[in-house]
């Protein structure tokens, strides 16, 4: 690969994990991740944003063994909330509600969504750039039969469960991709879009107008990681997006969603595209070793696109 950046696109755990196992092959300088902010939510006085706080707690190694927040973090404050009366269904733990806390209180005092992220990673010794991809207000709404929720409240509160009937971007149209992100994508040597839920992780991103025009005028080749291994989802409601946008759970449909955008997709199981090149590989991350070979993979795999 060049000295150029290589861009991931992520949201979610698999989009972390092919982050963090990028970091283990490129330089950090050379690393930038855009992450999803369409899941973002302020509760409790804080500013949560999951997608991009997930992806730095991974390339800290501060995740914890369940997959989100801060490894051996406490819930006193949870509890404590609970004791008063307040209804706790958005459980934080005590030093990522901190975290959450101080992201707040820089923005209210100016600072954009990349500054106030970046200052916390600073801080945890997180030297890959985690971009948010907008500093601008961006939200992901689920309509499921009793009416529309916030992605959050959808994945929580309702456990993911109901069928999903609707999906809005709200502020999609108005929202802008930051500075960061639009260089970075000018001077990527590759641009990788993590294994993550096409439509609720990725699809925010690309429903901006200006980051997908940057997409697909970038010189760069653009290949996508598919989520689904095996046939199946490893984690999160993926399928159940898939099938609210009628395309079917395996890498075809990845590449459906996708089209117009890829050079290449990476999957266990190749699609049946004679249009679009494959790598068919183990696509699995289950440890620090398979992260980095997907990852080694995956960039070798776009550098062949480039001739």
């Amino acid at each position: 690969m060049s000295s150029e950046d290589v861009v991931v696109l992520a949201g979610g755990t698999g989009g972390a994990k092919l982050v963090r196992g990028m970091a283990d092959v490129v330089e950090p300088e050379r690393l930038a991740a855009v992450v999803n902010t369409g899941d973002d939510i302020e509760i409790y006085g804080a500013h949560v944003s999951p997608d991009p706080d997930l992806v730095s707690f991974w390339l800290a190694d501060l995740i914890d063994a369940r997959g989100w927040g801060l490894a051996g973090d406490t819930f006193a404050v949870m509890d404590a909330l609970r004791a008063l009366g307040v209804e706790v269904w958005f459980n934080l733990g005590d030093r990522e509600l901190a975290w959450c806390l101080e992201r707040a209180r820089l923005i209210a005092g100016g600072a954009t969504a990349t500054a106030a992220l970046a200052r916390l990673n600073a801080a945890i010794g997180v030297r890959t750039r985690v971009l948010p991809a907008s500093d601008e207000r961006l939200r992901t709404f689920v309509r499921m039969s009793s009416g529309w929720q916030s992605f959050q409240e959808f994945m929580i509160r309702e456990r993911a469960a109901p069928a999903v009937e609707g999906l809005e971007f709200r502020g999609a149209e108005r929202a802008r991709p930051t500075q960061q992100v639009l260089e970075a994508i000018v001077r990527a040597s590759a641009i990788i879009i993590g294994p993550s839920n096409p439509l609720a992780s990725i699809g925010p991103m690309l429903a901006m107008p200006a980051l997908r025009a940057a997409l697909e005028r970038c010189d760069a080749p653009v290949v996508a990681v598919s989520p689904i291994v095996g046939g199946e989802v490893l984690k999160g409601p993926t399928a159940a997006f898939m099938s609210y946008a009628q395309l079917p759970c395996d890498a075809g449909g990845v590449a459906r969603f996708y089209e117009g955008l890829l050079d290449g997709i990476v999957a266990d199981e190749a699609p049946h595209d004679p249009h679009l090149r494959a790598l068919q590989i183990d696509t699995r991350m289950d440890d620090a070793g398979a992260r980095a070979r997907v990852a080694a993979q995956t960039l070798s795999f776009a550098d062949s696109l480039r001739s």
